[in-house]
């Protein structure tokens, strides 16, 4: 498999304990991926664009990103347009994470560029739920 990448995960999520979460049910739910969490947007920005792996992208890693939409410094709705207008990381896959359903918040993400929109449900087991889901999607893009 000489073209294969190792997916790496990474959450932008201010929220401790929501992040904490996410990395424990995509463990739970059998992925083994490393894991980078960042506390806001202007992190995973800064890590991402000037990461030596978006300047060679052939040669570096693949990256799956779980964002945060409202978060402190830079928010994860500007992040997302930072990455889709650029040229080596538009293609990255963007998964949407936020406590809100608003349908034009859901729709503004969509005609910018995520992969998937997934709203955290108050309730833990709905949560937990969602994230299993998650990391199947997570499996299936490795393969």
């Amino acid at each position: 498999m000489e073209n294969y990448r190792e997916i790496v995960v990474l959450i932008a999520e201010d929220d401790d304990g929501h992040a904490e979460l996410i990395e424990e049910g995509l463990k739970d739910s059998g992925i083994n991926n490393k894991i980078i969490r960042f506390s806001n947007g202007e992190e995973v920005w800064s890590y991402i664009s000037s990461s030596k792996d978006c300047e060679n992208p052939e040669k570096g890693k693949c990256y799956l990103l779980l964002l945060d939409i409202k978060m402190p410094v830079m928010d994860g709705v500007e992040v997302l347009r930072k990455i889709k207008q650029h040229d080596k990381l538009k293609e990255m896959p963007v998964i949407m994470l936020t406590t809100t359903d608003d349908p034009r918040e859901i729709e503004e993400c969509y005609k910018i560029g995520c992969n998937i929109y997934i709203t955290k449900p108050v309730d833990f087991k709905k949560f937990a739920e969602t994230l299993k889901l998650l990391g199947l999607f997570i499996q299936i893009i490795k393969l």
